[in-house]
């Protein structure tokens, strides 16, 4: 059965969203993300496995191994989805803080 991944599914999980922030600075190989987890490595191929089908990490081959980075691309537009609900509570927090300041100097 060939499952359709979803990426916030793929995000919801904290070991993948760590794998996210060790990749978004430089490419890294399987061996070398899976050394910064107290997990067997085939469960972090598993996650790696997981956010490639999501297309939230791309491979490039490179001689032997394979190296992992971030695909730029779609994380924007998983921003892009969350930026009006961050832009709603930043109105909501700024109208919180004015209220509170009228109240103070009342």
């Amino acid at each position: 059965m060939n499952l359709r991944r979803d990426v916030f599914q793929a995000i919801a999980d904290p070991t993948r969203r760590a794998i996210l922030l060790l990749v978004a600075s430089q490419a890294m190989t399987a061996g070398s993300i899976a050394a910064n987890f107290d997990t067997a490595r085939p469960t972090v191929s598993k996650h790696l496995q997981i956010l490639t089908e999501c297309e939230l990490l791309k491979q490039e081959q490179n001689g032997r191994e394979i190296y992992y980075h971030i695909n730029a691309k779609k994380m924007q537009e998983v921003a892009d989805f969350i930026e009006p609900f961050r832009n709603m509570w930043d109105a909501r927090f700024n109208k919180l803080e004015e209220i509170m300041k009228n109240k103070k100097n009342s």
